[in-house]
C-alpha cells in the first residue's frame, strides 16, 4: 500500500522579500539634495514619513482601522532610495511579501510607490524654496494647483468626466457592492473615478468601472486617488488606482478633491464621510459661491435609506431647511445615479463654458482661507470650536466640518490616537439641538459600525459632547 506524503506546508503570514527595484510610472532622477532628504532620519527628514507611506502602499488591500497595526506587522521594513548614475533605485528591506509575484514587484505597486516619493520630495523642496506661499488663501490654492499638475493629473484640453466618490472604507457588503454597481453606471457613461484611494467605498466605484470601460474599449482611463499621510497608512491605497497624489495635508486634500470634482457623488460611510460633506457643504454656502455648479448627489442601496435619513436630519437642523438646494438624494436605482452625475457634469461644463473657465481645475470655486488652514485636533481646539446658531451658515459648516476631523484623528491616525489614550477623549462644545442631533447621529455611526471596523473590541468613543 503506497504510503502518503504529507502535505507541504508554506508559512505566509507576514511573510517578507528583499528586494532593489528600478522606480516605473514618471520618476527617473532625483538630485542628490532630493536623495538626502528622503535618506534623513531626523525629525526635519523625510526618511520617517517615506517609510510609513511606502508600507501602506506595500500593504494595499489589507482592512485595518488602526495605522500603528501595519507598523507593528512589519517593524524591521525599511525603504531607501539610492542615487545612480544612471538614475535611482528603490532599495526595499523586509518588506510585505504580497507586493510582489515570484520575486518581482507588482507593477501598479510599483507606480504607487513612485508616487510617494515624487510627491513627498516635491512638497518638500517646494516648501523650503519659498515657492509654496501658505500664508493666504492664493497662495494656497496655487500649491494645490503645482502638486496636482506635478502628478499629472491635470489634463488640458478635455471634456469635463471626472466624478469625485466619497463614502466610507468601513461599510458592509451590499453597500460596497452597491458602489460598484454605481461605478459600473459610471463607467459605461465614460465617466473617470476619483476617490481617496483606500477600500470600501473608495475601491468599489472604480472596480465597477474597470468593467465598463473595458466593455466601452476605453483607453486611458483615469482611477485617481487622493490621500495624506496622516491618513494614508489607515486607508491603504486600493490596487486599482492609476494615479495617486500624497497631500500635505487633510484641507488640502480636501480642496484637491474639489477643485478637480465635475460632479461629487456620496456613499455611505461614517465621520470621514460626514467631514467631507460639510467641507463642500460650506464652500457652496458661502455668498461668494451662489449660483456656482458642482453637483452633490448622496447615494446609497434600500439598506442605507436610514443612514442618508440622518444625515438630511442633522443637515436640516444645523443649517437649515434650505441646505437641501445643495444635494439630491437617490435610493437605490444605480442608473438614476449615472444619469444624475451625466446631468450635473453638462451643466458643470456649460458653465465654465460660459465663463471661459477651465475644465480640469476650478478656479471660480471660492474657498475662504480659513477652509484651507490645517485644523490641528488637539483637546483645546476642540473645545474651542464654535458650534451655535446665528452663525453664518458657511461658518458653522466649517466648524463642524473640523469637529468630524478631530474625531477621525481620534479613531485612525497616530497622534490623535495618542492624544485620546494620554488625556481622555475630547470635548465638543455647542448649541444642545446641536449637541443632541450630533449625538445621535454619531450613536448611529457607532451601531452600525461605521466608526470602526467591526471586529475586536468595542468601540471606545474619543469624543465627549457637551452643551
Amino acid at each position: 500500500m503506497k504510503a502518503r506524503s504529507r502535505p507541504r506546508i508554506i508559512a505566509s503570514s507576514h511573510a517578507t522579500v528583499n528586494a532593489r527595484i528600478s522606480p516605473s510610472g514618471g520618476l527617473d532622477v532625483l538630485s542628490r539634495n532630493e536623495v538626502a532628504r528622503l535618506r534623513d532620519m531626523t525629525q526635519s527628514g523625510l526618511h520617517g514619513l517615506l517609510r510609513s507611506c511606502a508600507l501602506a502602499v506595500l500593504t494595499s488591500g489589507n482592512v485595518t482601522d488602526d495605522p500603528r497595526s501595519v507598523q507593528e506587522r512589519y517593524p524591521d521594513f525599511d525603504i531607501q532610495v539610492l542615487q545612480q548614475d544612471r538614475g535611482i533605485k528603490i532599495e526595499l528591506n523586509k518588506a510585505p511579501s504580497q507586493a510582489f509575484v515570484d520575486g518581482r514587484i507588482i507593477r501598479g505597486i510599483n507606480e504607487l510607490l513612485v508616487a510617494v516619493v515624487r510627491d513627498l520630495v516635491y512638497v518638500s523642496s517646494q516648501s523650503e524654496s519659498g515657492r509654496f506661499d501658505l500664508h493666504d488663501g492664493v497662495g494656497i490654492t496655487h500649491a494645490v494647483f503645482d502638486i496636482l499638475r506635478n502628478a499629472r493629473v491635470l489634463q488640458a484640453n478635455v471634456d469635463p468626466n471626472l466624478v469625485v466618490c466619497w463614502g466610507g472604507h468601513s461599510i458592509s457588503r451590499v453597500e460596497y457592492d452597491y458602489t460598484k454597481r454605481v461605478g459600473y453606471q459610471l463607467g459605461l457613461r465614460g465617466l473617470d473615478i476619483c476617490t481617496g484611494c483606500g477600500p470600501g467605498a473608495m475601491k468599489g466605484p472604480m472596480k465597477g468601472a474597470t468593467i465598463a470601460h473595458a466593455k466601452q474599449r476605453r483607453l486611458h482611463n483615469r482611477y485617481i486617488g487622493i490621500t495624506e499621510p496622516g491618513i494614508i497608512a489607515a486607508e491603504s491605497p486600493n490596487p486599482i488606482v492609476n494615479h495617486l497624489v500624497v497631500m500635505p495635508d487633510i484641507e488640502k486634500r480636501l480642496e484637491a478633491f474639489v477643485r478637480i470634482a465635475h460632479a461629487v457623488i456620496v456613499f455611505p460611510g461614517g465621520v470621514g464621510t460626514a467631514e467631507e460633506i460639510l467641507f463642500l457643504l460650506g464652500l457652496l454656502l458661502h455668498p461668494e459661491n451662489r449660483g456656482l455648479q458642482l453637483p452633490l448627489i448622496l447615494a446609497g442601496p434600500a439598506e442605507s435609506a436610514a443612514y442618508f435619513e440622518q444625515i438630511d436630519r442633522f443637515l436640516r437642523l444645523a443649517l437649515g431647511d434650505g441646505i437641501t438646494r445643495f444635494y439630491e438624494i437617490i435610493i437605490g436605482d444605480v442608473e438614476a445615479v449615472a444619469r444624475a452625475a451625466v446631468k450635473g457634469v453638462e451643466k458643470v461644463r456649460t458653465q465654465r463654458l460660459d465663463n471661459k473657465d477651465a475644465f480640469f481645475f476650478n478656479w471660480a470655486l471660492k474657498i475662504p482661507y480659513a477652509f484651507q488652514q490645517p485644523f490641528q485636533p488637539t483637546h483645546q481646539a476642540m473645545a474651542e470650536l464654535r458650534i451655535q446658531f446665528g452663525r453664518a451658515q458657511h461658518e458653522l459648516a466649517a466648524d463642524l466640518r473640523r469637529a468630524f476631523s478631530g474625531i477621525v484623528a481620534g479613531n485612525v491616525k497616530v497622534e490623535g490616537m495618542l492624544a485620546i489614550e494620554e488625556l481622555g477623549p475630547f470635548e465638543v462644545h455647542g448649541a444642545p439641538e446641536i449637541m443632541q442631533a450630533l449625538d445621535v447621529l454619531l450613536s448611529e455611526f457607532v451601531a452600525q459600525n461605521r466608526m470602526k471596523l467591526p471586529y475586536g473590541d468595542a468601540y471606545q468613543p474619543c469624543y465627549r459632547l457637551a452643551t
